[in-house]
Formats: C-alpha cells, structure tokens, sequence
C-alpha cells in the first residue's frame, strides 16, 4: 500500500473524526462552564472581553466539563512528568488496574473456550448451558460488583483477586460465544471428509474445528480484553481502592477534580486500545504461523 493510500484511506478519516470530536468538547466545555463563569464575574464585579471571557472558561481549575487543553495537559503531566513509583503518576494506576486486567481476561479466556468446548461436543450442555450463559450477562456489573467484593472480604479474600473474578465474569461471554461459533464453522463437506479417513473425535478436533476456530477465538478475545479492562475498573470502585485507574475516577469524583476524572478516563481508553491492539497483533502473528495469507492491501 502507498504512502498516499495510507493517507487517504486510514489517516485522514480518523483525523478527521478526532478534529470533529475535539470541536465538541471545546464547544460543549465552554457552555456547560460559561455559566458558572458569569456568575464569579457578577460576584467579582469584574467585566470581561469576549476574549479574556472565553479564557478564563477554558481554565477553571474544577470545570464543570475541562477543556481538552486542560486534560491533555494532566495526562502529560502525570505520565511524563512524574515517577511511576508516585501516587499521582497514570502510568503507575494503569499497572495496578493491568494486573487485575490480565488475571481476569487469562481467567476468563480459558473458561469461555472450555465452555465451547464443552457445548459443541456435549447436547445437553448445548440446551442447558447456553442460557444461562446468555442470561448471566443480563445482570448489571454495577450490581454483582459490590456483592462479589463483600462475600470474598467476609472470607478475609481481599485486593487483586476480587477485582480479577470480576474481569473474568465480563470476559468470559465473549469468548465462550466466540468459540463455540468457530468450533462450529467447519462445513458438512469438511465433516464427512474427516470420517471418510476415519479420524477420531479428538483428531478432528485438533485438525480441523481448533485450526478453524482461531480467527473466531481473537476477535472475541479482543472485546473480551476491553471488557475485562472495564470489569477491574469497576471492580475497583466499591473496595475504595487506593491505586487503580478506579481510584482516580474515585478520588477525583471525592474532591470534585473533573480534570483529574478526566485525564484517568482517558488513560484508561489508551490503556484499552493498546491492549486490544496487542491481541490483535498476536492474532495475526498466530493465524500467519498457521498459513493464513496476509491481507490485500487497498486498491
């Protein structure tokens, strides 16, 4: 693919809808924070130009919305600026909230492929299993949560385990679901050839379901990485957690730091799109070991 292509086919749509973005922050910043700032003015008894106006709501210290200015600039200070060691550094609640994260998806991703593979091969779990599964995620995290953190603290079963259960329970759906699918995407004709050489059960699992179910099994666990990223985090938010991207959102949301908020919101959507492009590296690394052909550039 030429430079040019690369431009104009991936570059330029996300530049675009990111300038897009950013110009509704700016213009929904400046009236949901206008407001507050007239009235300090009329308190003040000060009159402002448009300009200084318009500057002096784009930097309020708590806005009600901070400016992207204002959370860029916290994100770069408290992940550049600061050590990793230091409570206020992103970096170092970003590990505290990785580690429950990949505890929680590792959990999570052997349970769901062994309940596809459990499905596909056993009827009665196919009828018995398969809504309940369904069902269980009809529940609100928000309310498992705190019962999951109060039963395991009951039994003295406290920090980075709960948060992991709690990673497993979203991320295990999606990948069950995944699999079972790819499990199942061999055709009837692949089917009857494997019997016509009289492989066994286990040989056509391993030869032909599990070959055809890796594709089905990465993306999956690609939303499952993003939901178990979103499970620790919440999993954080009713232990009052001191480290994590959940205690940030905690702590700022205490002392009314809506930059401080923010600026963790974000680190925390950084940390899952880095997460979610490594299994999908790894995805492409595997199925090419595989013999899977590289994609057809555009044009």
């Amino acid at each position: 693919m030429g430079r040019e292509k690369i431009i104009q086919h991936r570059i330029m749509p996300v530049t675009v809808i990111v300038l897009v973005i950013i110009a509704i922050w700016y213009v929904g910043a400046y009236f949901m924070n206008a407001p507050f700032q007239r009235d300090l003015d009329r308190r003040a008894n000060v009159t402002s130009t448009v300009i200084e106006f318009l500057e002096k709501t784009m930097s309020q210290p708590k806005p009600t919305l901070p400016a992207p200015h204002q959370v860029a600039s916290n994100v770069f200070e408290n992940t550049f600026l600061r050590k990793v060691t230091s409570n206020r550094s992103l970096v170092y609640h970003a590990w505290v909230t990785l580690s429950s994260t990949a505890v929680g998806f590792t959990l999570g991703t052997l349970l769901g492929i062994l309940i596809a593979v459990g499905i596909v091969h056993v009827k009665a779990l196919d009828r018995s299993l398969m809504p309940w599964i369904i069902a269980s995620q009809m529940v609100p995290i928000l309310a498992i949560a705190p019962m999951v953190i109060v039963v395991l603290g009951a039994v003295n079963i406290t920090g980075l385990l709960p948060k992991a259960l709690i990673s497993t329970y979203l991320s295990f759906f999606p990948v069950a679901v995944g699999m079972v699918k790819g499990l199942r995407s061999p055709e009837l004709i692949q089917l009857d050839l494997m019997r016509t050489y009289n492989a066994s059960v286990a040989q056509t699992f391993w030869k032909l379901r599990v070959p055809a179910s890796v594709p089905f099994l990465f993306t999956s666990m690609k939303v499952a990485i993003a939901a178990s990223l979103v499970g620790a985090i919440v999993g954080e938010l009713p232990t009052g957690a001191v480290a994590g991207i959940g205690s940030k959102l905690l702590a700022g949301a205490y002392y009314s730091q809506t930059i401080d908020i923010w600026a963790a919101l974000i680190a925390g959507s950084v940390l899952a799109a880095l997460l979610v492009a490594i299994v999908a590296l790894v995805g492409k690394l595997v199925e090419r070991a595989m013999g899977a052909k590289p994609e057809r550039s555009l044009g």
